[in-house]
């Protein structure tokens, strides 16, 4: 991979070329516990990013779990610009700057979950709140990419101008420093 990390950097020396991260969203779900459950996931999700969450809404019916269609689900937070990028070196702390292959897709996008909140540096345990998971999905892309899911204008993206999965991965590794593996030699989640 040492010859492709040159050509990335060559690349990376156009402006419209070099990467950044869009957007990180971090959700909870809490399926059909109720809205007391709903208030204390806002709540922690408050606590971890500083954003006012939104809630999330049921799609379909699920009779097996007792969700109904436009049922309150669970809740989310999306961070942009500096706020995201404090966020993922944060997280990313949990699990000493690591990061599973398996967990970037083909356009450059990577997610991952925690299973305990309280894992967060700087966040404390609430025997009111509870313990809650999360999950914590970043999108990088190039600048211009935009053109694609606009609302006015709408516009087409060409193939060239996609992340791949190694770019997306040496893009990780040189800006917040990450690490990537293949397992998790101490199982973290």
């Amino acid at each position: 991979m040492a010859d492709k990390q040159i050509n990335f950097d060559e690349k990376w020396k156009h402006p419209m070329q070099k990467p950044f991260i869009s957007k990180v969203v971090v959700n909870i779900g809490i399926g059909s516990a109720g809205a007391t459950e709903l208030k204390k996931a806002r709540r922690v999700l408050f606590e971890l990013t500083d954003k006012k969450p939104s809630t999330t809404k049921a799609k379909k019916n699920v009779k097996e779990w007792g969700i109904r269609k436009t049922q309150p689900v669970g809740a989310r937070v999306t961070l942009r610009k500096s706020e995201a990028v404090e966020f993922m070196i944060k997280t990313l702390s949990i699990f000493d700057n690591r990061i599973l292959r398996k967990a970037f897709d083909h356009k450059g996008n990577f997610s991952f979950g925690v299973d305990e909140h309280i894992k967060v540096p700087g966040i404390k345990y609430d025997p009111d709140l509870g313990i809650f998971g999360f999950n914590v999905a970043c999108r990088i892309e190039r600048p211009g990419y935009r053109i694609k899911s606009r609302k006015k204008d709408r516009r087409k993206v060409g193939a060239n101008h996609y992340l791949t999965k190694n770019e997306a991965m040496y893009f990780m590794e040189k800006s917040l420093k990450a690490e990537i593996v293949d397992v998790m030699e101490d199982r973290f989640y």
